[in-house]
């Protein structure tokens, strides 16, 4: 994926965590840098209230992966 913020004094970082957050229907606060600060691969954690919300997010990232 491509990020609008430059990747400076976290910018980039932060707007992927915003990005998933919404994207995957959780506060801002549910999704963590775990791996990747300073580089371009990233690992989030992501923590979900509920069974139910962790499989919606699944199903949308399932469509993402459609042809």
């Amino acid at each position: 994926m491509r990020l609008a913020a430059p990747p400076v004094d976290g910018k980039a970082n932060a707007e992927l965590l915003r990005w998933a957050a919404d994207a995957l229907g959780v506060g801002r606060g549910a999704v963590t840098l775990v791996r990747g600060a300073s580089g371009r691969r990233k690992t989030l954690a992501v923590e979900f209230a509920t069974p139910a919300a962790l499989a919606q997010a699944q199903a949308t990232v399932a469509g993402w992966r459609q042809p």
